[in-house]
């Protein structure tokens, strides 16, 4: 199988973001929102991310938009202007086909050209078996596990923290111009 041809997302891509997104909020626990939300709520969210200048990555096979990425502020308080969190949704007959290898591998690469320092995976539920691989795979370390932080299905769910430094991380001090995400 030829790999995932990867570009950056435009909007006119929202309406297959979203519906790769519904399985993960309607059936899975990756994500701990319990209503998945319309094309106008990804729109806005995708205008949001771009805006403030994260990288935002969608995969195709065949043609198809089987999945996306993006990096995004891991918070928002200024101190932590130099980290990212990321996000990989995949859908569910493209899972296993190395898109979310190409996708994370994407989201690296770009958020170590923009100056970022570390990338965070905050991944929903400690079940979340590939999703833990597939940051290890890259390069990830595990942080820890905040136990029972959501309700979804009746159950308490946790989530895996996970970081992976980027270009020198730690190591020096970082360019006051770079990775304001734009």
């Amino acid at each position: 199988m030829p790999p995932p041809a990867l570009r950056p997302a435009t909007p006119a891509d929202i309406p297959a973001i979203t519906a790769i997104y519904r399985p993960a909020v309607v059936e899975g626990t990756a994500s701990f929102e319990l209503e998945p939300p319309n094309e106008m709520e990804m729109l806005r969210r995708f205008q949001a991310i771009t805006g403030g200048g994260y990288p935002y990555f969608v995969a195709e096979l065949d043609g198809r938009i089987v999945g996306y990425a993006y990096a995004n502020a891991y918070r928002t308080r200024p101190a932590y202007r130099f980290t990212v969190e990321d996000s990989i949704y995949i859908a569910p007959d493209a899972q296993g086909k190395g898109v979310g290898r190409a996708l994370l591998a994407a989201l690296i690469d770009a958020c170590t050209a923009k100056g970022f320092r570390l990338m965070v995976a905050v991944i929903g539920d400690s079940a979340q078996f590939a999703s833990i691989r597939l940051h290890r795979r890259a390069g990830f370390t595990f942080c820890g596990t905040i136990h029972s932080v959501g309700y979804k299905f009746g159950r308490w769910l946790d989530s895996v923290i996970m970081q992976l430094p980027l270009g020198e991380g730690d190591k020096s001090t970082p360019a006051e111009g770079a990775s304001s995400g734009g």
